[in-house]
């Protein structure tokens, strides 16, 4: 039995699609249905009701399912213990929000790199929505997001929330606490509309009696800084993001009787029989950001 006629047709029951089966594993949609037609014929069953428009396994199908999780699961642990691994490099297609890239992400790259040398990376950097979307649709093999979706199939684990602070020009702002009334009356910058930060900045006027806050939406943290270094407001961004800027830019952390609630981080990622990468490489995230955020704060005191 070929497996990878038995990993396409994995896919294309994990992801209820011959298309985003096809688009997970780089093939073409013919070539996919080619090979879930080939694994039919050899069983003798059919595994995809064809009959209708909507994706549907057969009785026969739902139960070879099961089985393909398990020949894929062993072969990977044969190819872990006699270190048949595949020629050619490891790829993973990691998706991020920008206050990850911004802050401990590279470094981590940097430590992947060295474990694996054939590590082989798509970083696509976008909104939590669309990385959301795009791990449920499996064109993500590890995302990290300030929110989770509702897909059974997707495994979500919380990683070390990111503190959020006040950044201000520092020729506008000296080092004493500010109340939240003094900072609002320069205009808040924040991630984009319907963000958790955006909704934290909200409730925190709201708490703390801000009348009619200017609040902007803005989707980039390096338009954010830019606009900030422009004079143009005071921003709510990722400690761990601007920790080095204040160093080379005119920018001050600012000192606020208000708390800005933290970013909340999520990895999630698809199980995937046939490899262990993307929950290797998850382990080593979250020791990473754990360590990393840690360092830092103690850098700060």
């Amino acid at each position: 039995m070929n497996l990878r006629f038995v990993e396409a047709f994995h896919w294309a029951a994990s992801l209820k699609s011959i298309t985003r089966a096809a688009e997970k594993l780089h093939i073409t949609q013919s070539t996919m249905s080619s090979r879930i037609a080939s694994l039919e014929e050899e069983l003798g069953v059919v595994l995809l009701d064809r009959r209708e428009k909507q994706f549907r396994l057969t009785v026969a199908g739902q139960r070879f399912q099961r089985l393909a999780v398990k020949l894929l699961d062993m072969q990977r642990q044969i190819r872990q213990e006699l270190g048949g691994n595949s020629a050619g490099p490891l790829l993973l297609r990691i998706g991020s929000i920008e206050s990850v890239v911004h802050s401990w992400l590279p470094a981590w790259l940097q430590e992947i790199r060295s474990r694996y040398p054939d590590f082989a990376l798509e970083l696509t950097v976008e909104t939590s929505p669309v990385l959301t979307e795009q791990i449920r649709r499996g064109a993500q093999d590890l995302v990290f997001t300030s929110t989770v979706g509702s897909d059974t199939a997707v495994r979500s684990r919380l990683m070390t929330p990111m503190e959020m602070v006040f950044v201000g020009h520092r020729e506008r702002f000296g080092t004493r606490s500010h109340t939240l009334d003094e900072l609002a009356a320069h205009d808040l910058i924040t991630f984009q509309r319907g963000s958790q930060p955006h909704q934290g900045v909200l409730q925190l006027c709201q708490e703390w009696g801000v009348i009619e806050p200017r609040v902007h939406a803005i989707s980039s943290i390096s338009a954010m800084v830019q606009l900030v270094e422009g004079g143009f407001g005071v921003a709510t961004l990722p400690r761990a993001s601007v920790r080095e800027l204040t160093r080379r830019l005119p920018l001050r952390i600012l000192r606020c009787e208000a708390t800005l609630p933290p970013l909340q981080i999520h990895a999630s990622y698809r199980e995937d029989p046939s490899s262990s990468l993307a929950e290797l490489v998850l382990d080593s995230a979250l020791e990473h950001a754990r360590r990393t955020q840690g360092k830092g704060r103690a850098t700060e005191k």
